[in-house]
């Protein structure tokens, strides 16, 4: 499996997240287990199926993100950016404009795990981040958006871990 890139705070987000799975939702999961079995039958259990139902969900999740962090490439985005030369890379912060309306907005460009459109975080794949992507400010991107070509101007590219 090749290398997933992820930010440095990607993957402590996600070093957090199977750390309170393992630490905090297993043990209480296997509590909740425990008391439900002394309730008797557990054919018309409810409580021991919900239970079952999440300790299932729960540790799917832990192989998920282990696997996630095993197959990880963790980007120094301070580090990259000191060689990039002004250039949009993985990691970066890129403010833009839009050509037609003027809107300005900031995106920063992380892996797939760790994208949030609200946040304003795309993923290293999506159209919008392959267009930027070793331009540089004053550099004009054609996004090709589901209402036509988008142009965007990009007004300055920063290195924010």
């Amino acid at each position: 499996m090749d290398k997933v890139p992820l930010t440095k705070r990607g993957a402590e987000k996600l070093r957090e997240e199977l750390h309170t799975l393992k630490h905090v939702d297993r043990p209480k999961i296997i509590e909740d287990i425990a008391t439900a079995r002394a309730h008797g039958d557990l054919k018309e259990n409810a409580e021991y199926h919900a239970a079952r139902d999440q300790q299932s969900f729960a540790e799917g999740r832990i192989k998920e993100i282990e696997g996630k962090i095993s197959n990880a490439m963790i980007v120094d985005v301070e580090k990259v950016g000191a060689n990039a030369q002004g250039r949009v890379v993985f990691g970066a912060t890129v403010h833009v404009a839009d050509c037609d309306t003027g809107d300005e907005v900031t995106y920063q460009i992380v892996g797939e795990d760790e994208a949030n459109i609200k946040e304003n975080r795309i993923s290293v794949g999506s159209p919008l981040a392959r267009a930027l992507i070793g331009k540089s400010a004053d550099d004009v991107a054609e996004v090709q958006a589901p209402g036509g070509i988008r142009e965007l101007e990009i007004i300055s590219v920063k290195y924010i871990a």
